[in-house]
Order: C-alpha cells, then sequence, then structure tokens
C-alpha cells in the first residue's frame, strides 16, 4: 500500500560540474544519476546494486539530503524534503542516519569511542552529561561492545568493533530510516557475517528500514527483500530478490549474477561466464538510449535509438521491472547470443554541452 511508503524518489537526477578543458567549449557534467524513480517501504530492506561508479552511493546520498538534487523531488513519510533549506533539515537527519563503508576513515582516530557515538545527542541538543554516557554505553551494549571500553579510541578496536561503534552512531537518535553504505565491504569474510546478523537482529528489534547499498550480490541476496541494479546512474532492473536473482531479466543483471562466487568448485567450472566486452562508459558522455548497448551481448539497433522503458517484461509481476528491449528467457544462454551492432555503432560518440547563452540552456546548480 502506499500509505507504507517511507521514502519515495521520483525522477532524481544528479550532475555534477567538471571544469572543461581549453580546447572545449561548454559546461561539462558527471551524470551520476539520471532520472531514477524508486520507493522504499517501512520495515523492508531494499538493495541498491551495480559497479563502482554506477551512482548507487550518490543515489543514497541524495535521498538523505546530503546532497542537493539537480531536478526530480524526494519524499520521506510523506513529507516533501527536495527543497529544504540545512535549518529545517534536523529533524529529517533524526530520523534518516547513514552507516558509512570504511570503519576505519569514518572514525576521528583522535577522539574517543564514547564521544564519536555521542555526537548526535550533542548536535541535536537530546541528551546531556550522566545521561547521554548511560545512553552511549546502551548502544555500546546493543551492538555488541562492551561499555566499559567507552573511553578508549577507535584504534584500540578491531574493524568489525570499529563497524559496530558506526552502527551505534547511527542508531543513537532512534532513525525510522538507516542507509548502509557497503557497510561490510572493508571486513573480512568472518566478520562480514557477524555485522550482516547484527543488522538483522536490530532491524528486527527497532523496526527499521534499511537501504543497503553493495557490490556484492550474494551479500544483497542475503539481507535484501527487493533489489535494484544500477548501471551508469539508471536502474535497469528491480524487484523482490528471489524473483531477480531466480529470472534475471536485465544481460546486465545475468553478467553480474554469473559473477557470484559459488562454493562448490565444479559447478562453479561448470557454470557459463557471462564476459563482458568493452569499459564501462564515460558518465560525462555516456551512450544514448541504452546505456548499455555498447558493452551488452544481445544489442541491437533498437538498442541505439530508442531508450528502454523500466517495466515488467516476458510476463513478469508488475513487481519485477527491467529497462530492456531484449529480455534474456528463463534458460537462454547468453555466452551464444551475438549483437548485431557493428563496432562503429558501438563506439560511443563524445557529446558537447552548451555554455549557457549558446542554446539556451541553464547553469547546473
Amino acid at each position: 500500500m502506499s500509505g507504507d511508503v517511507i521514502v519515495r524518489a521520483t525522477d532524481v537526477v544528479k550532475h555534477f560540474p567538471v571544469q572543461s578543458s581549453s580546447l572545449r567549449r561548454g559546461r561539462e557534467v558527471v551524470h551520476a544519476v539520471d532520472t531514477v524513480s524508486l520507493e522504499v517501504r517501512r520495515g523492508e530492506t531494499v538493495g541498491l546494486v551495480g559497479e563502482t561508479g554506477c551512482g548507487k552511493s550518490t543515489l543514497a546520498r541524495c535521498l538523505a539530503r546530503l546532497l542537493d538534487l539537480t531536478s526530480g523531488r524526494v519524499e520521506f513519510d510523506g513529507h516533501d524534503i527536495t527543497k529544504l533549506k540545512p535549518r529545517d533539515l534536523g529533524k529529517v537527519r533524526r530520523e534518516m542516519q547513514m552507516i558509512f563503508q570504511d570503519p576505519y576513515g569514518s572514525l576521528n582516530p583522535k577522539r574517543r569511542v564514547g564521544s564519536i557515538i555521542g555526537d548526535p545527542f550533542a548536535v541535536h541538543n537530546v541528551a546531556s552529561g550522566q545521561d547521554r554516557r548511560r545512553q552511549v554505553q546502551e548502544l555500546m551494549e546493543l551492538v555488541g561492545l562492551n561499555p566499559e571500553h567507552y573511553n578508549r579510541f577507535p584504534a584500540e578496536f578491531s574493524g568489525g568493533q570499529r563497524q559496530r561503534i558506526g552502527v551505534a552512531r547511527a542508531l543513537a537518535l532512534k532513525p525510522k530510516v538507516v542507509i548502509c553504505d557497503e557497510p561490510v565491504s572493508a571486513l573480512d569474510v568472518s566478520i562480514q557475517a557477524q555485522v550482516l546478523n547484527l543488522l538483522a537482529d536490530l532491524q528486527q528489534h527497532l523496526n527499521l528500514t534499511y537501504i543497503f547499498i553493495a557490490h556484492d550480490l550474494s551479500v544483497v541476496r542475503h539481507v535484501s527483500d527487493r533489489v535494484m541494479l544500477m548501471y551508469l546512474g539508471k536502474i535497469v532492473e528491480g524487484g523482490p530478490s528471489e524473483e531477480v536473482y531466480q529470472r534475471a531479466r536485465h544481460p546486465y543483471s545475468n553478467a553480474l549474477l554469473s559473477a557470484i562466487p559459488l562454493p562448490d568448485p565444479r559447478a562453479a567450472q561448470e557454470r557459463p561466464r557471462i564476459v563482458l566486452v568493452g569499459d564501462v562508459p564515460s558518465p560525462i558522455d555516456p551512450p544514448r538510449a541504452c546505456r548499455f548497448h555498447p558493452r551488452c551481448p544481445k544489442a541491437q539497433g533498437r538498442c541505439v535509438e530508442e531508450e528502454p522503458v523500466l517495466e515488467p517484461r516476458l510476463g513478469d509481476p508488475t513487481t519485477h521491472v527491467a529497462a530492456c528491449h531484449f529480455p534474456v528467457a528463463e534458460g537462454e544462454d547468453l555466452t551464444m547470443a551475438r549483437p548485431t551492432l557493428s563496432e562503429e555503432e558501438r563506439i560511443v560518440e563524445p557529446t558537447m554541452v552548451a555554455t549557457p547563452g549558446e542554446s539556451g540552456e541553464k547553469e547546473l546548480p
């Protein structure tokens, strides 16, 4: 039901201006996020997956309003927060928190752990003195840390323990939504499982909603109710996790799934591996129409001329959508697919961005 939606993004665009060289007139931009729409329902975990640089972390920061949008709309708990001024974002900041990727870089090494976890109480003027210390120690115990280590420095903790400190800090103000920005990618595999289990227990105990960002599809499958796959600033496929993992329709999704490590060496050797050709195009000059067509094993002329709509394919339920003109049928072997595009058609032609005054375009903020 629409009333269960706690975060809604509508046609979100985020471009970053870059300095053009003297040989090129006009102002170039990085198309980090381009016309992305999604909904996150209360109490669920939505996974955002894609290669490094696809825009998933930028999208998350737009949802949390840590970045201003170039265009589009973001709603949180029924309220439009797109153009809120920094002084009016305090309530949103309390109810939407982030856990960052690097447990080493996200903690100030010169400050004690109790002070780091207690920062949200100080910033929002919620608790002070002994009351703050008591609440911080309760948070430490909640995430599996010894409350007696309140006065230790981050360097005295392991990587997994440091990430628990980050989790405690994010939970300090009892948020409704927690954005987990690759929270386990910097940890050993055994420690990853502990942190993931902790996040699952906290979600059940505190009724949290997670937006979980990762590039490891096996991790996302384990934690997510729904998954969205991004490529070059756009969502190319999305739906319930098991539905997408069992019947992925987009060739990019299938390529990513074929790269998931299998515990059985024999099965891993026998499984067909989809190897994508070429490099990821520049986000400054993304391909027109379907952005994946220069690397797609099924690309045809239509892919160069017409951008595919994100919609159900091949009789899938309305909850499972993909942006592909030629979706992958169940059982289809993409290693045997032969694109009809020539090498010249696959080359991404650079585009010029006109300066204000040349074409009447306005400068990006």
